[in-house]
């Protein structure tokens, strides 16, 4: 084997779902964004009735970490709704999906995660806006 395809080999970064940790890191940063999303005055009611019942809260947290876990190249298959039924009807606003987005960028920073991660992250979930969103 030449030096030139060893260095090719050498070169592959790690899949994302690596590099942010794996699913217990993944699960660490989810507690933690929905910790700040139950904060979030300016969206934390449309959480209320899944925060306040332990079971939907489990159910809710264990969703996001498989569908950021499969998201990031994990093992981990996401078994819930899709976005566009999950949020049919609830006329989220784009301001809304942004506040969400802030809050998951403070929950990845609380861990340091790294820009080029976070970037790559957010490229993969941020197509879902538009299956969410229903409103400007």
């Amino acid at each position: 084997m030449s030096s030139a395809s060893l260095l090719g080999q050498g070169a592959k970064e790690k899949s994302l779902y690596d590099r942010l940790g794996g699913k217990k890191a993944i699960t660490a940063v989810v507690d933690e964004f929905v910790g700040r999303v139950a904060g979030d005055k300016r969206i934390n009611a449309a959480f209320s009735a899944t925060a306040s019942d332990p079971a939907r809260l489990k159910k809710f947290k264990g969703n996001l970490v498989d569908q950021i876990c499969m998201a990031s190249g994990g093992p981990c298959k996401y078994k819930g709704k899709d976005m566009k039924t999950a949020h049919m009807g609830q006329g989220i606003s784009a301001a809304d999906f942004n506040a969400l987005v802030e809050d998951l960028v403070g929950a990845l920073d609380t861990f340091k995660v790294g820009q080029h991660e976070k970037d790559q992250l957010l490229g993969a979930l941020g197509p879902m806006k538009t299956d969410i969103v229903e409103k400007p």
